[in-house]
């Protein structure tokens, strides 16, 4: 369990005619750490001063992706400057999916989706934090799922974009076998990760993280990292009845998923198994596979709401925010406006 570097920092001034400076850089410093495991080391990425007992940010990213390219144009957005002042980040990478990892040994049992959610509450305890806000895309949604369903106490809140509690369907597994998506080729992780129009029509970003995978990822790491989330077992999670017993979460939930992208059908369906007066759909119009690289603004702004519905941040600026009851009862928000593009 080792801090291993300061990847950014800025000298502390202790001028006193700048008041509000060292709280200002504090949040600016960034730490990486390898947190043991009985799964193997995980590398957190704390950004920021964990401010007492506020939860921190804890983000999970998808298979193909790392903290950097899954996160780092939505949290280098101007907007999202207003919520790090309020909250440390701590972005999680999946076992040996990092910057740089070593390829593991041969013999090395790579951790299940619930093996994986398990790290969870030993990087809590690494840093010695309450509580978390999940932030968790794909299989980095379903891993934050799973952790908040066994510790619930440790999770005031989530925001998952693209989560698909199910296990991976037969007629899906025969599919992806003969696609090759069992080898954890580029092509079947870019149609994971975006939609049909963004492949054919945005050939700049599909050509980026089809770099990224190919020249960037550990590429025995990431298969195993693949296979383990193809492998996934059903979440079992249920709309709670009036005195009836399900598995379900208990914490306020933001689902977030572009109107194009491939897990729409998994996103809404999920969206019925939970608590409507604790969850909301956010089905974003022109959008993509990825809302975080598309509409980095959008999302910032929907997340800043989600953030005061918890009690939070009650200052916060939203101008965007359009919001409408379905027949359903749960919470549906959309927003409308061009598309912005991003590149990580």
């Amino acid at each position: 369990m080792d801090d291993i570097q300061v990847v950014e920092s800025k000298p502390l001034l202790v001028d006193k005619e700048l008041p509000g400076l060292r709280e200002a850089v504090q949040h600016l410093v960034v730490k990486e750490h390898d947190v043991e495991t009985p799964y193997g080391r995980v590398r957190c990425t704390m950004k920021g001063v964990p401010k007492g007992e506020r939860p921190v940010i804890l983000t999970f990213h998808d298979i193909g992706l790392n903290h950097k390219t899954c996160w780092d144009t939505l949290y280098n957005h101007e907007d999202m400057a207003e919520i790090t002042q309020h909250f440390a980040v701590c972005h999680v990478d999946a076992p040996g999916q990092h910057e740089g990892a070593n390829t593991f040994s041969t013999g090395y049992e790579y951790p299940s989706m619930d093996q994986v959610a398990e790290t969870l509450p030993l990087v809590l305890k690494h840093f010695g934090l309450k509580s978390v806000v999940g932030m968790g895309v794909g299989a980095g949604a379903y891993i934050l799922t799973r952790f908040a369903l066994d510790y619930p106490n440790m999770v005031e809140g989530l925001m998952l974009i693209n989560i698909n509690p199910s296990a991976e369907g037969w007629m899906d597994w025969a599919a992806h076998k003969i696609s090759g998506w069992t080898h954890a080729t580029p092509d079947a992780i870019i149609g994971h990760l975006f939609g049909k129009e963004e492949i054919h029509n945005n050939h700049d970003l599909i050509g980026t993280y089809r770099h990224h995978i190919m020249h960037d990822m550990n590429q025995f790491n990431l298969h195993l990292f693949v296979k383990s989330y193809e492998s996934r077992r059903d979440l079992e999670i249920e709309r709670p009845m009036p005195g009836i017993k399900v598995i379900t979460l208990k914490c306020h939930s933001l689902l977030v998923v572009g109107d194009s992208s491939p897990a729409v059908e998994a996103v809404v369906e999920c969206n019925t198994k939970l608590d409507p007066t604790k969850t909301t759909l956010l089905k974003m119009s022109d959008c993509g596979g990825m809302p975080q690289i598309d509409q980095p603004a959008k999302l910032t702004e929907a997340f800043k709401y989600f953030i005061q519905g918890m009690g939070y941040m009650p200052a916060a600026s939203m101008t965007r925010l359009v919001r409408s009851r379905t027949a359903s009862g749960s919470s549906v928000t959309s927003f409308e406006g061009n598309r912005s593009r991003s590149h990580p």
